[in-house]
């Protein structure tokens, strides 16, 4: 076997290894059986009992713990989230980024739709909504407070608060206020920027003859199980920085199996005595967050409660313990984040309020440092161009640009090797019985002419980390998400929408829709353009004599063609661009070298018929 065919075996082993591992863990043939059993179990665990903090009952007062509820009973039936919202008397939020509602009863925030993201990309779809409050089909609030020894001189889930405002806008804080008739007045002052972030400070005024004890607590809470995409690459579920215990993320189905937590009718994780970070839930997009006092203490803690309707998990933040003595004040101030995951938003709110990495909100992965300055060159070209397309094609060059002294290196040893050939054949065939000597010779002339045998490699082996980071960046900024290209590319994030297999909807029907096979069918124009420029990119090489080898390169742009079809159309719009760039580039290089370029040659040798035997 030739070595720039040994080379070429081996940078195709790495590149399908790559695109196999994606297949198996991220593709996730089964994901719309996952959705729809997921889907299902959150319709039917649907319930509206809070989820407030309370002191441990277990041998009289003590100290408050996170994550216990009040045995308040679940509603019997589940209604519409309008009927919901309807029972309860409100503060309407209003901001140029999300409009809903703050429940008096238990002034929690637990209705906030985002004005600018819709469920598809018509842009007359409904908005997305991210919380909604109990009662609903899927409760998904957040909620603030105290907790103490003396619980019902606390306002509590059912406290009915009374405002200053009707609506909550940028401009117009809202304070609510609560009197328990026992001494003590609580007032909670909620404002929210033109953004995601709403700062709630809680204060106390203990007018009583006797001093309290409280902790402060903010919580988001999320009733039932809900819809995951299921991908590895991706995380859903509780995610938060606990001080210097750093990130933690842990999936639904993770925290369904942690232990039970002492004094608690819960199961999960608690980190004691930690300063700075956040805590919360999130999607693919979207997230409610907890922002503790960041100079402060506190103890973070991730549970799950199993209820008679179904799970409720919840983040947990709760402050060191506070003693108010009769005629004092105190007060506490958190942040609550809820909306998308916007990089420039998520940045800011970490440089600007100085929260503890908070841009890992944004599941960045293990390569950090290339997936997201990639999206930072991306979001430059775009901001210039308007076409986060056009920025995927114009990083591309760049790289091309940046990896060129390497790659020119690798394509440079490919030509000199093809430029030995009658060398090499003659050194086989003088020690075709000694393949110790054999080698040794090779080894020889390899070093005589300044040839790296594995150079050939180098461009595929570069090209991994980069096609990962690319997908990452398509797959969990919500920047890429409904991002247009030109033509029937509507979403760069989402796969090519045609399909070949019904002529590129041609014929009345969905070839998704086969059983078992039916995303591989979803094969649509750009992957089969991605298809096409790796079997040119492969023509650039002779062919091999050995007739297995041959078959092995004449199926992998096939292969891979099908196995491209399910990922995003910026991916494989890259792959395909990359490829042309990767020809260009070689055949520059090989023609600097004096070294023939088969393409041609292979291109005709593949059209053309041959004659047929004369007998």
């Amino acid at each position: 076997m030739r070595n720039e065919n040994k080379n070429l075996i081996v940078a195709i082993v790495l590149s399908m290894a790559v695109l196999i591992g994606w297949q198996y863990f991220f593709a996730a043939p089964e994901a719309e059986k996952h959705r729809q059993a997921a889907q299902t179990a959150a319709q039917q665990s649907a319930q509206v009992n809070p989820g407030a903090p309370t002191p441990s009952q277990a041998g009289g007062p003590a100290a408050p713990v996170p994550g216990t509820v009040p045995s308040t009973p679940s509603a019997p039936v589940v209604e519409s989230r309008e009927a919901a919202l309807a029972r309860s008397p409100r503060v309407a939020i209003d901001t140029p980024a999300i409009a809903g509602s703050i429940n008096l009863r238990g002034g929690r925030v637990d209705d906030v739709s985002l004005k600018t993201y819709h469920e598809t990309v018509d842009p007359k779809s409904p908005n997305i909504v991210l919380l909604s409050p109990s009662g609903s089909q899927n409760p998904y609030y957040a909620e603030f407070g105290w907790v103490g020894t003396q619980p019902d001189a606390l306002p509590g889930p059912n406290t009915v608060w009374t405002a200053d405002k009707n609506t909550l806008t940028p401009s117009s804080p809202v304070t609510l206020t609560w009197d328990n008739g026992k001494g003590q007045v609580f007032h909670r002052a909620i404002s929210v920027d033109d953004k995601f972030m709403f700062t709630v400070k809680d204060s106390v005024e203990n007018r009583g003859s006797a001093p309290m004890t409280l902790h402060p607590y903010g919580l988001v809470s999320r009733h039932g199980r809900p819809t995951t995409l299921g991908y590895y690459v991706l995380h859903e579920g509780l995610i938060g920085v606990l001080g210097d215990q750093g990130l933690q993320e842990y999936t639904y189905a993770k925290l369904d199996k942690e232990s039970p937590v002492p004094g608690q009718n819960t199961i999960g994780k608690v980190w004691d005595n930690v300063a700075g970070g956040f805590l919360g839930i999130t999607d693919k997009y979207w997230a409610a967050a907890v922002v503790p006092d960041q100079a402060q203490a506190y103890q973070g803690s991730f549970t799950v409660r199993q209820d008679p309707n179904g799970p409720t998990y919840q983040a947990n933040m709760l402050g060191t313990a506070q003693t108010l003595q009769p005629g004092g004040t105190t007060e506490v101030t958190q942040r609550l984040f809820a909306g998308a995951k916007e990089v420039a938003v998520v940045d800011g709110y970490h440089s600007s309020l100085g929260i503890k990495n908070f841009d890992l909100l944004i599941d960045w992965g293990w390569f950090y440092f290339i997936t997201k300055p990639l999206f930072k060159v991306l979001d430059f070209f775009y901001k210039l161009f308007g076409n986060f397309g056009v920025a995927i094609l114009l990083v591309t060059v760049i790289l091309k640009l940046f990896f060129f002294p390497l790659a020119s290196k690798s394509y440079a040893s490919m030509a000199k090797m093809k430029a030995v050939q009658p060398e090499m054949a003659a050194i086989r065939e003088r020690f075709a019985d000694d393949k110790v000597k054999q080698q040794q010779a090779l080894m020889e002339l390899y070093k005589k002419e300044k040839i790296n045998p594995v150079a050939g490699c180098w461009p595929v082996v570069i090209q991994i980390p980069v096609f990962f980071a690319l997908y990452k960046v398509l797959f969990v900024t919500i920047e890429m998400r409904h991002a247009p290209f030109f033509g029937w590319i509507r979403d760069l994030a989402a796969p090519d929408p045609t399909s070949v297999f019904n002529l590129f909807g041609l014929l009345p029907y969905n070839p998704g829709t086969v059983p078992v096979i039916g995303h591989f069918l979803l094969l649509g124009a750009w992957p089969l353009i991605m298809g096409v420029t790796m079997w040119l990119q492969m023509k650039m090489n002779p062919e091999p004599p050995d007739p297995v080898q041959k078959q092995v390169f004449s199926w992998m742009p096939v292969i891979f063609t099908f196995m491209l079809g399910s990922f995003p159309a910026g991916l494989v719009i890259y792959w395909a661009w990359n490829n042309l760039l990767s020809v260009t580039q070689q055949a520059f290089i090989m023609r600097r070298n004096g070294v023939k370029i088969e393409l041609w040659d292979n291109l005709r040798n593949t059209f053309s018929k041959k004659s047929p035997a004369k007998g």
